[in-house]
């Protein structure tokens, strides 16, 4: 759906973004992170058309955002950290004005307004002074204008800032009903919120990629070696005597008694293993329940202070 090739954006001596190369497919939500300066304003802007790139394109459904700009801004909805408001308008008066400027007929308007009320939840408050209106109503309304006109793409910069955290809840839910329709950029200093939307990260810094995956896969990759956390049902030594025996374990490490007639065990396995399956099998097969598993590969957050600072890499949790 987004095709960004060798991207790059110079004010005078100093480059924003460097060769900046990524696709984004249809339907994906793509979390775009990256510290304060690290050049994702300009980038987006580059895509939404708002400035124009030093070298590099720009292609959006095949359509490159130079040649064809009105044809391609068409395709895609933006809402900026702040979103472009006039307070001295009803949400009303304030929406039908978007429409206008979005060349959206009359027609299509009064459809498209019915369905977009209704999705961001504004219809409360739809003849009130936007002025008057809380943060969360300012933020949907904002998202509500991205939203005007049908884009296949939404780009959203900064979402739930300075929201609550119920509001931050119904953002993200609303965001992912979203991408059953359009194909979305986040970004967001809420790592906690990326995680919980977003199906693949883009970290960039100092204007370069700095890594792309999955979270699961990046905290992976730059973990030595995968780490588990059991509580099991059983016996301590004859726990860790059956779990011991599984190729691919590195390591065993009790770490005591949370409730009554458990034992919790911190398992670090060999490479990138995978060791849930086995320990499932193994522990149902000598009648001991796992009570609880989860992983402790890097989360989101650690994933980004070790690509974005130049520090030794970070230890793994524990």
């Amino acid at each position: 759906m987004i095709q960004v090739e060798n991207l790059t954006k110079c004010y005078g001596q100093h480059t924003a973004i460097n060769q900046l190369t990524f696709t984004v497919g249809k339907g994906e939500i793509l979390g775009f992170l990256g510290p304060n300066g690290a050049g994702k304003s300009t980038t987006m802007n580059i895509i939404t058309g708002y400035t124009s790139a030093t070298s590099g394109s720009v292609k959006v459904d095949g359509l490159d955002i130079l040649k064809e700009p009105r044809t391609v801004k068409a395709k895609i909805g933006y809402l900026p950290e702040f979103p472009p408001l006039y307070g001295e308008m009803t949400v009303k008066e304030y929406l039908g004005f978007v429409g206008d400027i979005k060349s959206v007929s009359k027609a299509e308007k009064d459809e498209c307004f019915e369905k977009i009320v209704d999705l961001v939840k504004i219809s409360d408050v739809w003849d009130r002074l936007i002025k008057n209106l809380s943060k969360g109503y300012k933020q949907r309304i904002g998202l509500a204008q991205a939203l005007i006109g049908n884009p296949q793409i939404l780009i959203l910069d900064e979402p739930t800032v300075g929201l609550d955290p119920k509001q931050i809840i119904e953002i993200r839910n609303l965001i992912k009903e979203l991408s059953k329709e359009h194909t979305i950029i986040l970004s967001s200093h809420i790592l906690t919120e990326v995680s919980a939307v977003c199906e693949r990260v883009i970290i960039i810094n100092k204007g370069k990629i700095v890594a792309g995956d999955t979270p699961e896969n990046l905290g992976k990759s730059l973990s030595a070696s995968s780490k588990l956390a059991l509580r099991v049902a059983g016996p301590k030594d004859q726990v860790i005597n059956i779990l011991s025996k599984l190729t691919g374990v590195k390591e065993l490490l009790a770490q005591g008694v949370k409730e009554p007639n458990t034992i919790d065990i911190l398992i670090t396995a060999e490479g990138d293993i995978d060791l849930r399956r086995p320990i499932f099998s193994t522990l149902s097969q000598a009648n001991y329940p796992i009570l609880m598993m989860r992983s402790l590969d890097l989360t989101l957050e650690d994933i980004f202070l070790h690509v974005t600072t130049e520090e030794e890499p970070i230890e793994e949790v524990s």
